[in-house]
């Protein structure tokens, strides 16, 4: 297996709400939901830096594609970091989201590792931790 991620897949609970969250609050790029003609196949795809795609898909449609019963959401099963440039872009960052309506689950801050930084949520409880990190300063796209 290469060593490669391509699509992240978050489930969600309603396709709209999400796609209207990433895509009207935090500015990211979309062409809205897709896939419509199939029974199970909306979704939502936002491309990202460095060619990784967000997916937006319903929690009850990944368990059906799975063939897996769908379980309980959990916020601390796994996280997604943005890594920034500095601390204030930390900080503007946590406002865009709380202002889309994101909950901040820990004001951002000095970190025990020597960095910047805090979490919020998204709409259906997914873990965002935004970060400036000196050792992991993100390049600039190409």
């Amino acid at each position: 297996m290469r060593p490669r991620i391509s699509v992240l897949t978050l489930g969600v609970d309603d396709l709209d709400r999400s796609l209207r969250f990433y895509r009207e609050g935090l500015g990211l790029k979309s062409e809205g939901i897709v896939g419509t003609e199939f029974e199970h196949g909306a979704v939502a795809f936002l491309p990202l830096d460095g060619g990784l795609l967000l997916a937006l898909y319903l929690r009850k449609e990944i368990a059906w594609d799975a063939q897996l019963p769908q379980g309980p959401s959990s916020s601390t099963e796994f996280t997604i970091a943005h890594n920034v440039k500095s601390r204030e872009e930390v900080d503007e960052v946590m406002s865009q989201a709380q202002r889309a309506g994101a909950r901040v689950a820990k004001r951002a801050g000095p970190t025990f590792w020597g960095g910047y930084a805090g979490y919020f949520q998204d709409p259906d409880g997914h873990l965002w931790e935004v970060a400036w990190n000196p050792q992991l300063l993100p390049a600039d796209p190409a």
